[in-house]
Parts: structure tokens; sequence; C-alpha cells
């Protein structure tokens, strides 16, 4: 397969601007094209992920992709999706959310070779450009009409836009103009949302080099076969920061996918190839509980932002809490694994009796709910069950001396800090 065939194999590709010139274009050159993100948080989620894969995917096939953070559009705001306006960002958070975006970009492509990555950020060509030269040079190219037929603008007429959100997509085109003069950049790729931003960008390349074309795709709205948002948890966002998402929740939210989407997932997110995905989806068909599709993908996506080793922490994890075997997790594992588990901090050093524990972590009602626990053998220590109702913690509980891991039952765990 070529290119092309492989995005529509995989899904990716939801609207092109001219798609027979698309197709001669990247048959008989190897093109500079774009993406870029504004730098609303200091983190990218996984929401974020899908056009830039699909960039990586056309620097596999031999193009240069430039990859832009948007550190003047971050402090304006792009409507899109939204119902108000954007509350504004101080330059200071901007530029310090810059930086968290840049290192988790650079993990995602390789900078070095005949089509390495570029790395841009608006704020510089975008900064110096004083209210006159915006209106005369490039405001003056486009029409209120235009803009107004823009989904993104026209959803937004009822309940109010700022001028300040209706410049955006001005914004963002003289992005594609200033890409198109200094990297010969003929190609921007975004999400469905970005449509609009897009045709702005190739406006002006029209209009100011008497009919240059360039070119514009975007790709799909990620959707859940449940309806429910995709990228989401009960804890909100799955972020690509392993301080805001740990690489053991990250592998877990990946290895949770259902079966109705683990195929879809697996073609937008992978770089697995036809073959590997075919054997994924007979294996979904026909043995199902053993979940290779869904460990493939996790295993996959967590190596690719993580790392190797982050990887092997998460599945080191999985495997402990699956069997119960507590004792092998390193402290900073068990920070990951036990992120969300009750907790109880424990202040005095001298050794605790377990019953005691028990009551004052909340983990059993009462001392003789905690002895009829202890003795029907429903309490486990690191993993290992104690019936001895006299049995004392000592240093030897605590693992790297910061934490004792408690399990009441099958599955209620408790996490005891020292």
């Amino acid at each position: 397969m070529n290119l092309l065939e492989e995005l529509q194999w995989r899904g990716i590709i939801y609207q092109q601007t001219d798609e027979q010139d698309i197709k001669e274009l990247l048959e008989n050159e190897k093109i500079s094209l774009y993406c870029g993100v504004d730098p609303t948080a200091d983190s990218l989620h996984i929401g974020h992920l899908l056009p830039f894969l699909t960039l990586r995917r056309f620097q596999q096939h031999g193009h240069r992709p430039i990859v832009l953070i948007g550190g003047a559009t971050g402090m304006i705001g792009d409507p899109s999706g939204k119902k108000e306006e954007r509350k504004l960002q101080t330059i200071e958070t901007v530029q310090e959310n810059v930086k968290g975006l840049k290192k988790q970009l650079e993990k995602i492509f390789d900078f070095d070779g005949s089509n390495g990555a570029v790395l841009v950020n608006n704020y510089d060509w975008t900064s110096t450009m004083n209210v006159i030269t915006f209106l005369r040079d490039y405001g003056k190219y486009i029409g209120i009409n235009y803009m107004l037929a823009k989904d993104t603008i026209a959803s937004r007429l009822e309940t109010g836009i700022s001028f300040t959100e209706f410049s955006y997509t001005i914004l963002q085109g003289i992005d594609f103009l200033h890409l198109f003069d200094e990297y010969q950049c003929k190609l921007q790729i975004g999400g469905s949302d970005q449509w609009g931003n897009i045709t702005t960008g190739l406006e002006l390349i029209r209009k100011i080099h008497d009919g240059a074309k360039a070119y514009g795709l975007t790709i799909p709205l990620v959707t859940k076969a449940d309806g429910t948002k995709f990228g989401k948890t009960e804890n909100g966002a799955v972020w690509l920061d392993p301080e805001k998402t740990s690489p053991y929740e990250f592998y877990q939210f990946w290895i949770n996918t259902a079966d109705e989407d683990v195929v879809k997932y697996l073609k937008y997110f992978t770089f697995l190839t036809k073959e590997e995905i075919e054997d994924l989806e007979q294996s979904l068909k026909k043995e199902p509980h053993l979940r290779k599709a869904q460990k493939a993908l996790a295993e996959e996506m967590t190596r690719l932002i993580h790392g190797q080793e982050a990887l092997n922490q998460a599945i080191r994890i999985s495997e402990s809490l699956f069997s119960g075997d507590i004792k092998q997790l390193s402290a900073e594992e068990i920070k990951q694994g036990f992120k969300d588990v009750p907790s109880y901090e424990v202040k005095e050093t001298q050794e605790l009796g377990l019953v005691d524990l028990l009551v004052q972590a909340k983990i059993s009602p009462s001392k003789r709910q905690a002895r009829e626990d202890i003795q029907n053998g429903a309490i486990y220590i690191n993993g290992e069950r104690v019936t001895d109702t006299s049995y004392q913690l000592t240093e030897t509980d605590r693992i790297e001396g910061q934490f004792t891991i408690v399990r009441r039952g099958k599955k209620k765990y408790f996490l005891i800090k020292y």
C-alpha cells in the first residue's frame, strides 16, 4: 500500500481539499507538511495524539513533518468546539506550557536525517507583528462573509464571540502562509474541527501568491462504540505527562479498551502492519478471553509515549496486582499502582498492632470485626495472608520503608504510608 491507501485502510482520512491533487503530489515528490497544537495546558492528552501520529506516518514515507506549537495562538484561543470564550492565559503560563509540550512531541518524531522533523513556535513570527501589519497584510484578504460561513464561528454567533477569537482563524492561516514561504510546506493536517482554520490558510496562500496551491487533510474525531467520550476516565483526561497520568494508568487505559473499539484503535494509533493487526483481529474473534489485541495496543502505546522501561514497569504492576504478589514491587511502582486506593498515614515509627491499624485506617469498622477478619483469613499484608490477631507490623512489613499494602478480601486494597 502507498501512504494514502494505508491512511484510508486505517480510517484516518476524513476530508481532503483536493483528493486527486494530493494523491499526485505525494506520488511525485517528498513534501513538507505540518500539524499544530495550542499549549492550553502543560501536557498533551491522548485526544491530541491521532493527528501527530498521522504526521509521523508521513515521515515514515519520506516526507518532512513540521510540528507547530502555538505559543501565539494559544494566547488567543480557538473557538472550535467551545460554547463560550476561553479564559486568556498569561504569556508566562503559555511559555511554560510550550516547554512541556515540546518534550512530549520530541518523543514522537525523528528529528535526524534528511527528512528530520522541524519543531516551530508561531510566537516567533507572530509576536513581532503590529496591528497595522495584521490588518493590511492579512486581514485585507479574508472577507467577513467568508469567516461567518465557517462552522466554528457561525456556531458561536448566538452565544457571542469576541473579535479576539473571531480573528483566530486568520492567525492560524498566517501560520500556514509562513510555513509555505519559509519551508515550502504544502499540506496541513489536523482534526476534523480544524477544517475551517486550514482552509483559511489555503485562502491566504492563494490570494497572496497569485493562485499558488496548498492542501489540507483532516482526521476523524475519535469515538467509542458505547457513545462515551474517548480519552476520558473517572479521574479525567489521560495525559502524556507521567506526573499527571502514570505509565501504569496509561497502560491500563489502553488495555481496558472494549472489544468493539480495539481494532479501530490499533489502526489509528499503532504502527503495527496490516498483517499484524488482521492477526490480532482474528484472535479477538476466536479467543477474545486472551485479549491479545488489547495487550498489543497497551504495549505499543505505552512504549511509544513512555519508553520500554516504563512499559516493563506497568506490566509488572499489573501482574503483581492480578496475582496478589505485592512484595516484588518497588516503592515507585506502588505509588503508581495504588495511586487511587484509600490510604492512611502512620505517624509513629514504633511497631503497630494489626488489629489497631485495621481500625485506625478504617479498614475494619471495629476491633471485634478486625479480629474476625484476621481469623477468617481475609487480611493480607503485602500479598501474604495474616491470621494471627496479635500480629505486630515491623520494619520488614514496610516496602522500602515507605508503604505497606493491606488487602481485605479479594479486591479491597488499602495503602499504609509512613
